[in-house]
């Protein structure tokens, strides 16, 4: 991470498989990769992060995942809960109907899945000035076309 406010692509490339079509203004200008596989489901992860004092601050994240484990909706919910060490029962979601599968939104992470086995999940920093955008960010994750 170079520290330099270099301006952000505003379409996130290509990740496992899908493209990321809009990364809102103002998300910081260090985006960096990894993987790694968590309770048997590989993931796969973008993150977009600013400099603040002290330190770095993670804007956006995308996650492509995959595993037998995510073979539904409920299925999804329940391991993201366990991943984030939230209690899935006080876990409050909305639907989120995004154009590649079913999914659920609340203030701050949308996730679907796109087919059993194969899920994303966006996170967008609840503080960020475009927190608004969640669903329009979500909603441009798209299979890339094969």
């Amino acid at each position: 991470m170079s520290g330099i406010d270099e301006p952000v692509d505003r379409t996130g490339g290509e990740l496992d498989g899908f493209r990321i079509g809009h990364v809102p203004d103002g998300v910081g200008p260090e985006m960096s990769d990894s993987a790694g596989e968590w309770d048997e489901i590989a993931v796969a992860t973008r993150v977009w992060e600013r400099r603040v004092d002290g330190g770095y601050r993670v804007d956006l994240r995308v996650h492509v995942l995959r595993g037998d484990r995510l073979c539904d909706l409920a299925a999804l919910h329940d391991f993201l809960a366990d991943w984030h060490e939230r209690d899935a029962a006080e876990w409050e979601m909305d639907d989120f109907s995004h154009p590649d599968g079913p999914g659920l939104i609340c203030e701050s992470e949308a996730f679907w899945l796109v087919e059993p086995g194969v899920a994303v999940a966006v996170l967008l920093d609840p503080e960020h000035p475009e927190a608004g955008a969640l669903p329009a960010v979500a909603a441009a994750v798209t299979r890339t076309p094969t």
